[in-house]
């Protein structure tokens, strides 16, 4: 059995693509860009865009972890029901998709299709402290809004690990999986873990959400992805904060904490 990985090269995808390796299964990896791709031998990969879907090859394929997003300004993928359809006509039995608890044109297209289906939703990654680095490594200050606003981080590891074992292992089809790290905190506090990590005090600026949609605008993010960025910081759901078993429940290891992220990454903030 074969499985492919969508968005091989972000975040998420190459730790799915890792723990696929990790329990022996054959990985063929998707990406835009397999420049970048820099994966261990055994791994096939091939260039595709989801937002074409006549790049896609889905022959041999008996799982995708698919991505609801598509694009560098990570706008609602609108090619669904045609990668749906493809999927459906070459043979795959399963997709478990990782969106962000908005339904739209992946996820309709899923569950109304043939297909078992998952889907998967990480409450934030901790990886998206990343855009941080620079910053911090420059000034030292960190300039972001709602500084107290609370979510429960997930480390991509465990995304990866669950993503994989609810594409290899069955029954979670039909299932819709929330999943978080082991506790909420504000971006103050995550700041105050990468400072403890890099042993070098930091200053966190609060921005005001004007000054804030700016920078979202100048970075390149789609309108509605803004859109969801202030309503999630700004008034966070009980979702955004609620720590979840999912992680524990699924892969058997207890989620990783920010302190070990941060300790991981240390180098990228010094």
């Amino acid at each position: 059995m074969t499985y492919l990985v969508t968005g091989a090269t972000g975040n998420a995808g190459r730790q799915v693509v890792e723990h696929l390796l990790r329990k022996g299964q054959r990985v063929r990896a998707l990406t835009r860009h397999p420049e970048k791709a820099d994966f261990p031998d055994e791994v096939e990969v091939v260039a595709g865009d989801l937002m074409d879907p006549s790049t896609l090859d889905f022959r041999g394929i008996t799982g995708i972890h698919l991505l609801t997003i598509g694009g560098d300004d990570y706008a609602t993928l609108n090619t669904g029901p045609d990668i749906v359809a493809l999927a459906e006509k070459q043979g795959v039995r399963k997709i478990v998709t990782l969106w962000n608890g908005q339904p739209g044109p992946v996820e309709t297209a899923v569950e109304a299709g043939s297909l078992e289906w998952t889907h998967i939703e990480p409450t934030d990654f901790m990886s998206n402290s990343l855009h941080w680095a620079q910053t911090i490594r420059t000034t030292g200050k960190v300039e972001e809004p709602f500084a107290d606003s609370l979510n429960a981080a997930v480390h991509p590891a465990d995304v990866g690990a669950v993503a994989a074992t609810v594409l290899v292992e069955d029954g979670h089809a039909g299932k819709r999986y929330s999943i978080t790290g082991p506790e909420p905190l504000t971006p103050r506090h995550k700041l105050d873990l990468i400072s403890d990590a890099i042993g070098k005090p930091l200053e966190f600026v609060e921005l005001t959400e004007a000054q804030a949609r700016r920078n979202w605008q100048k970075a390149g993010h789609a309108d509605e992805m803004i859109e969801i960025l202030v309503a999630w910081q700004s008034n966070p759901p009980p979702a955004a904060y609620t720590v979840t078993t999912t992680v524990e429940d699924i892969t058997g290891q207890k989620p990783r904490s920010f302190r070990q992220w941060a300790e991981e990454n240390a180098d990228k903030f010094r």
